[in-house]
């Protein structure tokens, strides 16, 4: 039998808890698919504040839950083989810390172990406006392979609630790890009741 795909979700604690909470509902129906999560220590206060889930009802949505010290979690060790992590939301601080190397929590020393077994890492920053600091930082970490994917929606299926909105960056972080979903609709090129756009071609004399 094939052995179960294993992500690690970490949620830190900038504003858009509802991102990864979404990303663990949906990865739970997923088939073959075994969940590791590590809340960090504000990631659980700014999920308690912002949504009416708790830390307790969180973790229940994990097959695997870490605490955020827990250095001895599986996911701190190279030898325990995973498909990949999604950090979401990410805050500055924890962008920081994994791109220059330091780890004082479970979810920089998982995204460390990542990186250094050239494994798949996939960032959601959500922070506006960016400085310089933090754009170096998402630049330092994109040449080493990490996917940085804003939570940007799209309005070309017109969404009608902030849950359309939420599915949309859900649906984009599980098509970097190679997760089927039906969350969203598929862009086809269909531009319905806009006005045909005529090209126009300079002919050189």
């Amino acid at each position: 039998m094939t052995p179960p795909k294993k992500i690690i979700v970490g949620i830190t604690g900038a504003s858009g808890a509802i991102f990864g909470i979404r990303l663990l509902d949906v990865l739970r129906a997923a088939p073959d698919v075994e969940t590791h999560l590590i809340l960090s220590k504000w990631g659980q206060q700014t999920l308690e504040h912002e949504t009416t889930k708790t830390a307790k009802d969180v973790r229940a949505l994990a097959d695997v839950s870490y605490g955020a010290g827990e250095m001895s979690a599986a996911v701190s060790s190279g030898s325990f083989r995973t498909d990949g992590m999604v950090i979401v939301p990410c805050s500055m601080r924890t962008l920081g810390c994994i791109a220059n190397g330091y780890g004082d929590s479970l979810v920089h020393r998982a995204a460390d172990v990542v990186l250094k077994e050239r494994r798949r890492l996939i960032i959601v920053p959500r922070e506006t406006p960016l400085s310089a600091i933090h754009l170096e930082n998402m630049l330092k970490l994109a040449r080493m392979g990490v996917t940085i994917l804003p939570s940007d929606p799209a309005f070309y299926a017109h969404p009608k609630t902030i849950d359309d909105l939420v599915d949309h960056t859900v649906a984009r972080i599980l098509d970097q790890l190679d997760i089927d979903s039906d969350l969203i609709e598929r862009w086809a090129g269909d531009m319905q009741g806009a006005d045909p756009v005529v090209a126009l071609h300079t002919k050189d004399t």
